[in-house]
């Protein structure tokens, strides 16, 4: 996942130190399932295997499920087989040992998230077409939930993985969990919300810029193949971690106006700061963390994609999470 994970606690029993162990259990399974640097992950046996149905793990199943879920609701703003284009843009080497891990097949022309089926059924995935699954923004979020579920009974604990953050009960003092928004262009925050109970997930453009030093960052918006440049980082605040992450990469590619919409309609509170600067929040995050800089309703042309847009719109106000899981 490219990232540090670390867990606090504040219980002092003596379950806590072995439900640790097992929370990042947890979250080396799902890096070694899902992760597209390692040749023999899940993910990438799965690649390999287009053309037909495929049995996974639990795991994999339901990040491709939800990732595909995500694409549909956001008109494929999200979509996971970018996987191709990230590593076109050298996003392809792995986080611990820096070895280029590129794919050598060849993906369709123009992939999507429709060359994915998922089979509830049988639980079984095909990829439809030859197509790279990148499930980055799954994942990480993935793993935080199931480090939380097996953390649960401590009551009070934050798993962190690079700034993803699970906050459970409450922290020092008795007081709700503090958390800082990082701002997008200096150094600092931008704002603390207090939170408990709930995942914070940032995606930002100063997370990972371009390998080769230019312009450009890892956020490509798939209907149009390139980087999204109207919204400089968003933060969502949602009951999992999963939920936070996937909707903050489909804000962020969205834009301000499409992103802040598309949150409201899957029912979780989000920030979206543009490069500008301009801060806009759905209305319960804007009634809930209120700041003289907040645009609640951003009174301009709404985000659309570029006229060669890949993705079809559809407008459907149930989460991803809530549609009826069929094959």
């Amino acid at each position: 996942m490219g990232t540090i994970v670390t867990i606090e606690t504040l219980a002092a029993d003596a379950d806590a130190l072995p439900r640790i162990e097992r929370a990042f259990d947890w979250i080396r399974q799902v890096e070694a399932t899902c992760t597209r640097f390692e040749p023999d992950s899940e993910a990438m046996r799965l690649t390999a295997r287009f053309g037909t149905p495929v049995p996974v793990s639990d795991i994999l199943f339901e990040a491709a499920r939800f990732a595909v879920a995500v694409a549909e609701a956001s008109g494929g703003a999200f979509d996971p087989t970018v996987g191709h284009m990230l590593q076109a843009r050298g996003f392809n080497r792995h986080y611990r040992t820096g070895k280029a891990a590129a794919s050598t097949m060849v993906p369709a022309t123009d992939p999507t998230f429709r060359d994915v089926h998922i089979d509830a059924a049988n639980r079984t995935i095909t990829l439809l077409r030859p197509v790279i699954l990148d499930l980055g923004a799954i994942a990480k979020g993935l793993a935080i939930d199931l480090a939380a579920r097996e953390l649960a009974p401590l009551a009070d604990f934050v798993v962190d993985a690079g700034g993803d953050l699970y906050l459970a009960g409450r922290g020092p003092g008795g007081q709700p969990w503090r958390v800082g928004i990082r701002h997008p262009r200096e150094d600092g925050l931008l704002r603390q919300l207090t939170i408990t109970d709930a995942a914070v997930c940032t995606s930002g453009d100063y997370e990972r810029p371009a390998p080769d030093g230019g312009a450009g960052h890892h956020l490509i918006d798939a209907r149009t193949g390139v980087c999204a440049r109207t919204v400089s980082s968003a933060t969502v605040v949602a009951p999992t971690a999963m939920v936070a992450d996937a909707f903050a990469t489909a804000a962020f590619v969205l834009g301000p106006v499409d992103g802040v919409a598309f949150l409201e309609a899957q029912d979780v509170e989000g920030l979206i700061v543009s490069p500008s600067l301009e801060q806009h929040a759905t209305r319960g995050f804007a009634a809930t963390f209120a700041g003289p800089a907040i645009l609640r309703h951003a009174e301009r042309p709404a985000d659309h994609p570029a006229r060669h847009s890949r993705g079809r719109r559809r407008r459907d106000r149930r989460r991803p999470a809530d549609r009826t899981r069929t094959g």
